[in-house]
């Protein structure tokens, strides 16, 4: 399996640069890649400078992060000159991603929704962001364009807010490289199934990537995976399996009293766990299982994977 780590959760805790946190993520025991966030990790390091600390691992990816001027809205925003910075800053992230050597820039929009009734006109809104995203993918043939939704926080609602919405906009746009990333918080927020939205997103072969943590579903909380709700996250690991995902797992948990390494090698340690004993119980079993469609059946299947963690 690959993993790859949050770099900001070095940077917020110890003031290191990216380098020292790239230095820090080589001695971690299983983790094998490496995601970066565009402009914020490039502003006081060049891109040839953070490529010649690699070592031995890899990039999977460059994601975008608007800040301050976007705060109106990214694509979204009235003002068009803010929609041209927007979409030069997605482009710029492909360069660095191209250069870098990953394939996968993830687009998380901060500030495209509203937060009071009559605040937003849906359909210009809609229209405005999948004409930015859909220049950014042409413009990025050769890399994975990512949407990962949020529902909510920073702002009330945002305008894509769910798996049903985000693969929506993803199948009219049209483009053979847009898909979608999955986050495990910003699922449980939004009260979708975690399983059942894999399992829409890999029936698409939309399923571009993956971050892994856990929360209460009342806040983007980015606690350690499979810690709160670990049945969801068995049956997550299942469909993962079931449907021979490959790529990078990205943790995107917030350690704020944890040391970071510690958490990141908790997450390895958890996920590496729960995929053991999908294979010690057989996915055989767990499909029977499935197709039985009893809740009492079920019971016994949660308590045999946690027995053979």
């Amino acid at each position: 399996m690959k993993f790859a780590a949050r770099i900001n959760s070095f940077l917020f805790q110890t003031q290191e640069t990216v380098i020292d946190a790239i230095e820090q993520c080589k001695k971690i025991e299983g983790l094998t890649h490496l995601e970066f966030n565009y402009p914020e990790h490039f502003k006081d390091t060049k891109t040839e400078d953070i490529k010649a600390h690699f070592g031995r691992l890899k990039v999977n990816g460059v994601a975008t992060r608007f800040r301050n001027e976007f705060i109106g809205g990214e694509f979204s925003n009235r003002d068009p000159a803010i929609r041209t910075k927007a979409v030069k800053l997605g482009k710029e992230a492909v360069d660095a991603c191209r250069t870098l050597g990953g394939d996968t820039v993830t687009i998380w929009q901060s500030y495209d929704g509203f937060d009071y009734p009559f605040q937003l006109d849906y359909e210009k809104a809609w229209n405005k962001i999948l004409s930015a995203i859909g220049e950014i993918a042409d413009y990025a043939e050769d890399i994975k364009i990512s949407i990962e939704y949020k529902p909510f926080e920073p702002r009330g609602t945002a305008v894509f807010d769910s798996i049903g919405t985000t693969l929506s906009a993803i199948k009219e746009m049209n483009r053979k490289n847009i898909g979608v990333t999955l986050d495990f918080c910003h699922m449980l927020m939004k009260h979708d199934s975690p399983a059942y939205a894999l399992v829409q997103a890999a029936h698409m072969n939309a399923l571009y990537g993956l971050h892994l943590n856990d929360g209460d579903s009342f806040m983007d909380n980015g606690l350690i995976f499979g810690t709160i709700n670990t049945s969801r996250a068995f049956e997550f690991v299942y469909y993962l399996k079931k449907y021979k995902y490959d790529g990078v797992i990205f943790f995107d948990t917030f350690p704020v009293r944890e040391k970071a390494a510690d958490e990141i090698q908790a997450n390895i340690e958890m996920l590496t766990a729960i995929d053991n004993a999908i294979d010690r119980v057989g996915l055989e079993v767990i499909e029977q299982t499935i197709n039985r469609q009893d809740g009492a059946a079920v019971q016994q299947l949660i308590r045999s994977l946690m027995k053979n963690m």
